[in-house]
């Protein structure tokens, strides 16, 4: 499975508090806002705080990883043996995302961004 980008998903009982504390505090820049949550700019990597996803007993992080086709690697993992936890499916926000539990139950949304999506970027 090729992986084209990713970023780590911090999830918070207080969101709010914590997004504040990646902004304010740590004065990272802001690469993107959405409703419900934001993302930062981590050195070469990115870290968002989405408001809309829960804080999880035990395992909070969550891998974001971009993947330029979700059904293939649906394919490729359920081959694998790997149990899908959600099935593919455009979110509200316009990306068809899935997800899997890494072994440590850490959760890994498998994202894909569709043509007409803003953060689709013609590179050429």
């Amino acid at each position: 499975m090729e992986i084209l980008t990713s970023r780590t998903l911090l999830t918070s009982a207080d969101p709010q508090t914590l997004t504040d504390f990646y902004r304010d505090v740590l004065g990272l820049a802001v690469a993107r806002e959405y409703p419900g949550g934001t993302v930062f700019h981590a050195g070469a990597g990115l870290i968002e705080i989405p408001a809309h996803m829960p804080a999880r007993d035990g395992v909070g992080d969550v891998l974001w990883l971009q993947v330029r086709d979700v059904a293939a690697a649906r394919g490729e993992l359920a081959t694998a043996g790997v149990p899908i936890v959600a099935e593919p499916e455009t979110k509200p926000w316009g990306l068809i995302e899935m997800t899997v539990h890494d072994p440590d139950g850490r959760a890994l949304i498998l994202v894909q961004i569709p043509a007409d999506h803003p953060l689709r970027r013609d590179l050429r």
